[in-house]
């Protein structure tokens, strides 16, 4: 199998560590570029010695340019996640994640690579009522980090046309796994139930937990931006989903532990749920990882959340305060 060089922007983050821990046991050669500002050093200390790493905000043109030189491909991923806190501090979710997708797409541009693959998102589909979500349904962001993301995807759709960057957008559906972030923002759902589970403290469900959520094991999600970047195709936008629904009552029931209900939120949809046949007929990509085997990986891992923040109806209540306040009428 020949060896590539990748660059994987963001790759001190939940993605990006797997992923370039799956590249590396595929004999690739791997580049990281990361702020920190989420990622963690401490994701791919495993392997550190195996990688470049440059500790570089892709917002700001610098040095980190030069690594693009001899990079077959680029993945990128580096972006600030979260509703809340792109509420609350649009421009900077503006910066990351539209203005550092543009100068990565300029470097891309400028390199000759083989192809981009960029991280779109499944929350550019906003409160859809399309189930399964084809990758055609209308596109209503609900809040500025899904419009950051869906604007980083047409910047590259747009480079894709017009320059000639072979390029392909994947809109991952609610991803999780080992690894998944622990920072102190409100946020991913895992990542707040293992915290709880761990402290012993209640899972904190919103709503009446029958909501339903397309999992997609971080394994699987490696698994199709490796295909999309090896294949021959070009100028696509796909869906990465695990071609199944769950409901949030199911995940607390397979993780075991005591519920409180809290209030539901306005601008998150009842059901994600990506519709993966143009993927599978296109790339013959398919999940493999089933929400119960993915959630026995976690159980087995879930020390690496012991410093994560330990959330409660309180502390929720405050920092979704903005959630409620801009997001009301939605």
């Amino acid at each position: 199998m020949n060896s590539f060089n990748f660059l994987v922007t963001g790759g001190c983050g939940f993605i990006g560590s797997n992923l370039t821990e799956f590249l590396l046991s595929q004999n690739h050669n791997v580049t990281i570029i990361d702020n920190l500002s989420t990622g963690r050093i401490e994701n791919i200390s495993e392997f550190r010695n195996k990688v470049n790493f440059i500790e570089a905000d892709l917002s700001v043109k610098g040095d980190w340019v030069e690594a693009f030189s001899d990079i077959d491909y680029v993945i990128h991923l580096a972006a600030l996640a979260d509703i809340v806190p792109s509420i609350v501090s649009p421009s900077a979710y503006y910066e990351s994640n539209v203005n550092g997708t543009f100068n990565v797409l300029e470097c891309c541009r400028n390199s000759h690579i083989k192809k981009l693959i960029y991280a779109a998102s499944s929350s550019c589909y906003g409160l859809t009522d399309e189930y399964p979500t084809p990758e055609s349904a209308n596109i209503c962001p609900q809040y500025p980090y899904a419009l950051t993301k869906r604007l980083g995807e047409e910047l590259v759709m747009h480079w894709n046309d017009v320059y000639g960057l072979p390029a392909i957008s994947l809109r991952f559906f609610n991803v999780y796994g080992p690894k998944s972030r622990t920072s102190g923002t409100y946020g991913a759902v895992f990542g707040v139930f293992l915290a709880q589970k761990l402290s012993s403290e209640p899972f904190t469900v919103v709503g009446d937990g029958t909501q339903t959520r397309d999992f997609t094991y971080v394994g699987d999600i490696c698994s199709a931006i490796y295909d999309a970047s090896t294949s021959n195709v070009s100028g696509q936008i796909f869906n990465i989903g695990s071609n199944a629904t769950v409901p949030i009552n199911r995940i607390v029931e397979l993780l075991e532990g005591p519920i409180t209900y809290i209030p539901k939120r306005p601008g998150e949809p009842d059901c994600t749920h990506a519709d993966i046949r143009k993927i599978s007929k296109e790339l013959g990509w398919q999940p493999k990882v089933s929400i119960e085997e993915g959630i026995k990986i976690l159980l087995d891992n879930i020390d690496y959340w012991k410093d994560a923040p330990v959330w409660n109806p309180d502390s929720i209540k405050e920092a979704t305060s903005d959630w409620f306040k801009y997001l009301k009428n939605n």
